[in-house]
């Protein structure tokens, strides 16, 4: 019996397989990150022993697949559970693996599989960024199993290795760009054919393509006045924090934080740095790298400013380098975002306003958002260290888009599923549950 009450028959921490008594087990495969991954990793564990089923939900799913066997489901979202629950009986899965935690989709498969007691595990870009993947059981945020408790991750850090940091599997965005538009695109076009499937998706892949005509017409002049308004704050010494945004359609905003969208984080930041900050003290808000413009977030931002009156203090940027930024701000404030990682490995101060696994006393501000901007609580970079040692549990070195990279975590996943090797101990285990945020 799990923490969370659920039974996990595929998960043996005594290291017997279902492989060494000679039971092929079975593993399936739901919605993927889009690219070659997932076809290459259904290739690995064939060759394995395992025997791999895919479930499509659009036309990108089946093109993106191959010549690959699977199965499409075409039913009503309503039905999704009780059509899975019944495949999974029939077809004795022991496994279920998914890109992207909280789709609709993959929510319902949670389920199926608690009630049913199959491992469910999730595959996301990594904690620890730029080339690690995380693989944990259910999902991220406050859906993770990962430990909240300092002793338990102190314990958990003594039996895990320190993991490797220096970069390997580099990529240019052409390549990824690359593979999500054609993805989007299939979406789109194939439409048609896939009426019922609820994408989840706030808006059309065609309107958000078009968004990115003016965001691009206008970057370089956007990366001149970031390393502008960069060099200013830097040169002159002026003290500033610094709020970097994340996508507002991403799911940790939509599921894994207080918020309904950035605008409310916008909003209660900027309200509370007006109220508490110093007189003197400047706030930077850096857009996130892929956001679509269609938030138009120079405007919006410049109009909270006029409100509160701090207009000259507040400035947008798309571009700068954040590293040289974390090293000279007097402290950072995100929703969940990796950067807050980012910002504690290099000793600044992190206000995390939602859910976030690194959000613990220690390593972030925990007295709320007022108090930050005056006395913000200083990172221990020996418990850092100690943190990222345990959270390399749920994570795997490699790339969703770097070949050698791929190969490299397709090896690692592999190994874990072939082992039946847990994500974490049953003493490190917790249930996913909503973890409080009322003092920010």
């Amino acid at each position: 019996m799990l923490a969370d009450g659920s039974v996990q028959r595929s998960l043996r921490l005594s290291g017997e397989t279902d492989q060494a008594a000679g039971v092929k087990r079975t593993i399936l495969l739901l919605q993927g990150h889009p690219s070659w991954f997932w076809g290459e990793l259904a290739d690995e564990l064939g060759r394995r022993g395992w025997r791999v089923l895919k479930v499509h939900f659009c036309l990108a799913d089946r093109l993106m697949w191959g010549r690959r066997e699977a199965i499409t489901y075409r039913g009503r979202f309503r039905d999704w559970e009780s059509w899975l629950r019944a495949y999974c009986m029939r077809e004795n899965v022991s496994e279920i693996l998914y890109f992207a935690d909280r789709m609709p989709y993959h929510v319902g498969a949670q389920n199926v599989g608690r009630l049913l007691g199959i491992s469910c595990r999730a595959l996301e870009f990594g904690y620890l960024r730029p080339d690690w993947l995380t693989f944990e059981r259910n999902g991220m945020g406050r859906f993770s199993h990962f430990p909240k408790d300092p002793d338990v991750i102190r314990r958990l850090a003594d039996i895990t290795p320190e993991p490797a940091m220096v970069p390997r599997y580099t990529h240019i965005f052409s390549t990824e760009a690359v593979f999500e538009v054609s993805y989007n695109l299939l979406l789109s076009l194939g439409r048609p054919l896939y009426l019922r499937y609820n994408a989840d998706r706030p808006y059309w892949p065609a309107i958000e393509y078009l968004s990115w005509l003016p965001v691009l017409a206008t970057e370089k002049r956007r990366l001149r006045q970031a390393k502008e308004i960069e060099t200013w704050l830097i040169d002159k010494k002026v003290p500033f924090n610094l709020i970097a945004l994340q996508i507002n359609t991403d799911y940790q905003i939509r599921d894994n934080s207080p918020y309904n969208d950035l605008k409310e984080f916008l909003s209660e930041t900027l309200s509370s740095f007006a109220r508490h900050a110093p007189k003197d003290r400047h706030i930077v808000v850096k857009i996130h790298p892929l956001d679509n413009g269609l938030h138009m977030w120079f405007q919006r931002v410049a109009r909270y400013a006029r409100r509160l009156g701090i207009s000259d203090r507040v400035h947008v940027i798309r571009g700068g380098d954040l590293t040289v930024m974390l090293q000279h701000t007097k402290g950072l404030v995100v929703v969940n975002s990796t950067v807050g990682l980012h910002g504690l490995r290099n000793g600044c101060p992190v206000c995390a306003t939602g859910d976030a696994v690194y959000r613990l006393p220690g390593l972030t501000h925990m007295a709320g958002l007022d108090s930050f901007w005056t006395a913000p609580e200083p990172v221990d970079p020996d418990w850092f260290k100690t943190f990222r040692r345990a959270l390399s549990r749920i994570q795997v070195k490699g790339s969703f888009f770097n070949p050698e990279g791929r190969r490299v975590a397709i090896a690692e996943i592999c190994r874990r599923l072939d082992s039946g090797e847990a994500d974490l101990p049953d003493w490190a285990d917790v249930p996913p549950q909503r973890v409080s945020i009322s003092a920010v």
